[in-house]
């Protein structure tokens, strides 16, 4: 069974999230420059976050399975050794061929990083604190919003792109240490393949994959491209355009918390209102991006409700797969970062079409309403589903 253990995990949680976090988005800020560098088109480029994000849609339901016998605690640290190695190739790669690569080996820790720590986070406090727990560790993502991408964006522009992977590399040997020391040791349950299988093909589960990919996948449709948009439309400098991008940080972090807190009270209604909110904002941006001061609230907002999806997106998926709680909350995150590589690879495709880079905000909005459509039919599937297994067994 899994032990309840000290809020101190949580913490290394967390860090160990804003490691993968400041990874995962970093070539956000400097595509411009591994653009120039690397003698690649921006389109190109964008398929660095593509490329890892089919890395973890790959390795996360991959490795969470393979190792669904280990102790939870030596997971999380088997995942942190990718991760450095990883970031250590990409800090070295003077060839887009390998720095993709690089990509991808580093993302293969994050959906079972994130999968299993979401569900050893909520172990580790009660029952109805649970959303709360897993918003605390998502916090170390969007804290990396607020820090580690516009720093890697500053240090990228004054030392090279290759530096700021080195840096986080650092930081994931800070993270693995955290988890070592900070963790307790989780046994895991003896895994039921067949019934787990079944569960993550079950309706409620596919539909509340299928909310995430395409709820939260609209936001990388634009966000991937959001420095040549900052810099190109809004005419913005290259510093500038690391500093919106704290701002941006600061939107996730806020809207990370107020769901965090909204989703214990009322799941559904919290879903509705973030990838609603997410669609609305997402297709005004398209007007703003022209004018530099509605650019930054733009910013602002697309952060904040981009990232109050992630924890609500999470609960709903482990609340309609409770017989397979780590397999489907992997799952999650690789449908979180399919629906990155979608997104991002739609706003490649439109863009080299020619559509100006103002109007992907109306392209994303699309793919998010579409999220918000699946989301009615995948809480009620999951409510249904969570009333009969208490039928069952009462």
């Amino acid at each position: 069974m899994i032990q309840q253990g000290s809020s101190l995990g949580l913490y290394a949680l967390t860090l160990g999230a804003f490691a993968i976090g400041t990874t995962e988005f970093v070539p956000v800020g400097l595509m411009p420059e591994i653009a120039q560098d690397l003698h690649v088109s921006i389109p190109a480029a964008g398929f660095l976050v593509t490329g890892y994000a089919l890395g973890v849609a790959i390795g996360g339901p991959a490795f969470t399975l393979a190792l669904s016998r280990v102790n939870r605690k030596t997971v999380l640290m088997l995942m942190l050794l990718f991760f450095i190695a990883g970031n250590g190739i990409a800090a070295s790669a003077n060839d887009y061929g390998v720095l993709l690569l690089a990509r991808i080996i580093t993302a293969f820790n994050h959906g079972t990083f994130f999968g299993v720590g979401a569900v050893v986070a909520g172990s580790l406090v009660p029952k109805e604190r649970g959303a709360s727990a897993i918003a605390t560790m998502f916090l170390g993502l969007t804290v990396a919003m607020v820090m580690g991408v516009p720093f890697g964006a500053f240090v990228g522009q004054r030392l090279g792109w290759h530096a700021p992977f080195a840096f986080i590399a650092l930081i994931g040997v800070l993270a693995l240490l955290g988890v070592w020391a900070l963790v307790p040791s989780i046994p895991s349950q003896r895994p039921r393949l067949v019934a787990e299988l079944r569960t993550l093909a079950s309706a409620p589960v596919v539909l509340s994959l299928l909310t995430t990919l395409l709820g939260f996948g609209g936001v990388f449709v634009l966000f991937t491209y959001i420095s040549p948009l900052l810099r190109q439309v809004s005419g913005f400098a290259p510093p500038a355009v690391a500093a919106i991008l704290v701002l941006f940080g600061v939107g996730t972090l806020l809207g990370n918390i107020a769901a965090g807190k909204a989703a214990d009270r009322s799941l559904g209604r919290t879903l509705l209102v973030t990838i609603g909110g997410l669609a609305v904002v997402l297709a005004i941006s398209s007007f703003m991006w022209p004018h530099a001061p509605l650019a930054i609230i733009a910013t602002f907002a697309i952060g904040f409700f981009g990232f109050a999806t992630a924890t609500p997106l999470q609960l709903l998926v482990i609340r309609a797969a409770s017989q397979a709680p780590n397999l489907a909350s992997s799952a999650n995150i690789s449908a979180f970062n399919i629906g990155n590589a979608v997104g991002a690879a739609f706003g490649a495709i439109v863009i080299a079409d020619g559509l100006p880079l103002q109007w992907l905000g109306l392209c994303a909005a699309s793919v998010s309403f579409a999220g918000g459509l699946v989301a009615i039919p995948a809480y009620r599937r999951s409510d249904a589903s969570i009333a009969t297994r208490s039928a069952r067994s009462s």
